[in-house]
Parts: structure tokens; sequence; C-alpha cells
């Protein structure tokens, strides 16, 4: 492991602060940032996040998918957990905290955009901190590469009808042009793109290219992704400083949802009797979250400075801690799984 993924808390709590900061000292500078879009795609959010995504759709190997027939329960599980279970029970927890528990605490506009962000986390299962996460737990590489290879192209097709239908059911009308365009923008053009980098790598004469050239694009992806932080918490900046008890009734409902998604994989990978190595990045691929895609598409058809972005921001601010927590109940009981 790198600096980077050993201290990753550390990275995005420094970020966080910094953009908290620099969003309040320089707010002219931020708004100036904001209104460079177009079609409701911020034109620097999109820049740091396809520096970020790119390098890791080139490590997706896809002719690793004729294997998944090998040991098919570790896949159906995850498969069954995000697309069947986790966009619903997020709903489901937004509606209830939102509607029901915190219902005088928000007005009725933000609440909607609150659990409209949350739906957006809740529909886009992680591509990219995967690997982290399985490197983290010694999980089988080859078949995370095939859990997530397989999960990226069901999102292709899944992920626009899903959020707009749960959206919808809360009251919340998608244009349904802007959530495709951020699909294809954010997910699609950047798959491709890096199929297209790994086949032409891979066809190389010098068969450690590919490694070399992941190793030179590493380190652009981890700045995309703090950079996107420290703009996005930037942007935020006012309403964190103004309003802290918003995030904190935010990362509550996530929170819950977060461990409750994780303990009800890992004691079905148990019950299945999943190896620890399967069962572990599995369970993570099920429990975290594709936020670069949430954060994007809550910018897309809510703007930057919605509730909607913002609970997508604070599913960055829960993500990494909570995930690292994860993986270390994950190798604590690994000899759960080896008996």
């Amino acid at each position: 492991m790198g600096i980077f993924e050993r201290y990753l808390s550390l990275w995005v709590g420094i970020c966080i602060i910094a953009g908290v900061i620099l969003g309040n000292i320089f707010p002219d500078l931020f708004a100036s940032l904001a209104a460079l879009e177009f079609a409701n795609v911020n034109f620097i959010v999109a820049i740091l996040i396809w520096v970020m995504i790119y390098p890791m759709m080139v490590q997706i190997d896809f002719s690793s998918i004729k294997d998944v027939g090998k040991k098919p329960k570790g896949l159906i599980l995850t498969l069954v957990v995000n697309w069947l279970i986790k966009p619903f029970t997020m709903a489901a927890l937004g509606w209830l905290f939102f509607r029901v528990i915190f219902v005088d605490l928000v007005d009725p506009q933000s609440a909607n955009e609150y659990i409209a962000g949350m739906i957006l986390l809740g529909v886009a299962p992680c591509t990219a901190m995967v690997f982290v996460w399985s490197q983290l737990t010694k999980g089988d590489a080859n078949y995370t590469l095939v859990q997530v290879s397989v999960n990226d192209i069901i999102m292709i097709f899944a992920f626009a009808p899903i959020a707009a239908f749960l959206l919808g059911v809360s009251d919340i009308q998608v244009p349904w042009e802007t959530l495709l365009f951020s699909v294809v923008l954010y997910v699609l053009i950047p798959l491709i793109a890096g199929i297209w980098t790994r086949k032409k790598l891979e066809s190389s004469k010098d068969k450690h290219e590919l490694e070399h050239f992941l190793a030179k694009i590493k380190p652009w992806s981890m700045a995309g992704l703090l950079g996107t932080v420290v703009l996005l918490f930037g942007f935020q900046a006012e309403v964190i400083t103004e309003k802290p008890q918003i995030i904190v009734l935010i990362a509550i409902p996530l929170l819950i949802q977060t461990y409750g998604i994780f303990f009800i994989s890992y004691g079905a990978a148990k019950a299945m009797k999943l190896p620890h190595n399967i069962a572990a990045p599995a369970c993570m691929i099920s429990t975290s979250n594709f936020f670069e895609l949430a954060v994007a598409v809550a910018i897309s058809l809510f703007g930057l400075h919605s509730g909607a972005a913002l609970a997508t921001v604070v599913g960055v601010l829960v993500e990494v801690p909570v995930m690292l927590s994860l993986v270390a109940i994950a190798n604590r009981t690994r000899h759960v799984f080896d008996n």
C-alpha cells in the first residue's frame, strides 16, 4: 500500500477542512468556479472526476468476466444487494428520517433534496475504491475485478431507470435526458476509454507497459479525488459553516445504511459458505458507493449548491472512515469464515 491508501482518511479529512476554509476565505473565487458550467455540468468538477475515474477504469480487466461461472455465489450476493436491496433501503431511510424523524428540523424542499442525494448514493455501487478495500481484506483480486466489471456493465443500463423511479417515488421530477447524460459522461465514456487504453497497452511488446502506465497515472487519480473533495466542500463551505447540524442529520441515516448493508451482506455471505477472500470484497462492494458518480449526477440534476449535492458530499465524508472500520471488522472476523 502506498502512502495515499494507508492514510486515506487523513488526506480526505485535510481536504475537507481545506475546502471549507478556502470556501469561506475566497467565496467569490468559488462562486466564479461554480459558474463555469454547461447543461448543469460544472467544467472543473467534470475534469477532476475524469482525472479520478479514468485511471481506475484502465485497471478493470473485462476479459476476466469469463471466469465468473467458476464461483457464482459471491457475484450473486453482490448483485442482489446492490440492485435489489441497497437502493430501496437507502430511499426508505431517507424518507423515514427526513419525512418523519427530522420533519420539524428541515424544510420540505431541502428534505426532498437530501433524500434525492441519498438515493443517488444508494443506486451507485462502488467502482473505484473497491480495489483498495479488497486489497486491505486480502481479497481475491481477480474475482474482485469480475464483480466490478459486471456491476459497471449493469450500472450503465440500470442506474438511470432505478434512480429515476426512486426519485419519482420521492415526489421529485427528474429530467431523463440529464440523468442519462450523466451516466454516459461519467461511466460509459471513461469506461470505453479505459478499455481501449488497456487493450493498446496489453498489445504492446513490453509486457510491463500496462503496469508502468498505471503507476504513472495513479498519482493523477489521487489528485483528482482530493481536488474534487476540496472543490465540493469549498462550494458548500457556507452551508457547512452556517448549518453544521445538517451535516450530522444527513450522516445519521447514511451511517445506518452503510453498517446495516454490510452486516446483511456479511451474514448472507457466511450463510452461503463463501470463503473469506471472496466474502469480504463482495460485502465491501455491496456496502460502498460510487460517490464520484453520485456527486456528479446530483450536481447535474439539482445544481452545485443544492441539498442533493450536499448529501452526496456528506457521503464522501462518511464513506472512507466507515469503510476502513468495516475493513477492520472483516479482518478480525476472518476466522469465522475459515471454520
